[in-house]
């Protein structure tokens, strides 16, 4: 998987997919994914990637997913929530400012990478703003069925340039631009 753009700072939404729509199932699990995608499978992301800015919601998955290998390295991690934990994991940093001011700490640490945006709620928030410049989709052989969904309701309509799709193995990788 490949053509992800070094050193563009760019803000790019980045999310594992099932077939049906789902960036999570029930519960919020995310252990599928391992099961098709692992960090071996991206480095050039990886490369690329500077700092990840996410929701209380997806660092609380994050969270119980610890015992699991979690070798991904997306360098320095922000939390975007109004309330920050009482036991916070020292590898987080937590960000209780509005959102543009949150995308700008995380960029500025990103020092000239791009900024990775996790988790649907933060994602949403992030291209209603017109935060966004690049979607990044790991569509996954599965159906889910049940769960959360790539984008909630609500969000609007945001039009995409599409601009790379590529398949490794049983994963498709669609990359899109988000038109401004």
């Amino acid at each position: 998987m490949s053509d992800v753009g070094f050193g563009t700072g760019k803000v790019v939404v980045n999310r594992a997919m099932s077939l049906d729509g789902f960036i999570a199932g029930p519960d919020h699990a995310m252990d599928w994914i391992g099961e098709y995608l692992t960090p071996a499978d991206v480095p050039e992301v990886m490369a690329a990637t500077g700092a990840m800015l996410i929701g209380r919601g997806t660092y609380e998955v994050a969270r119980r997913m610890e015992p699991q290998d979690n070798t991904y390295d997306g360098g320095a991690r922000f939390v975007l929530t109004h309330e920050p934990p009482a036991d916070p994991a020292p590898a987080f940093t937590f960000l209780t400012c509005g959102l543009e001011e949150a995308v700008a700490t995380a960029r500025g640490a990103a020092d000239g990478k791009n900024l990775e945006i996790l988790g649907a709620d933060v994602a949403a928030q992030c291209l209603r703003h017109g935060l966004v410049d690049e979607i990044l989709v790991y569509v996954l052989p599965l159906l889910l069925g049940d769960g959360v969904r790539f984008s909630p309701p609500g969000l609007g309509r945001i039009d995409l340039e599409p601009f790379s799709s590529t398949r490794s193995g049983a994963v498709t990788t669609l990359r899109f631009r988000v038109r401004k």
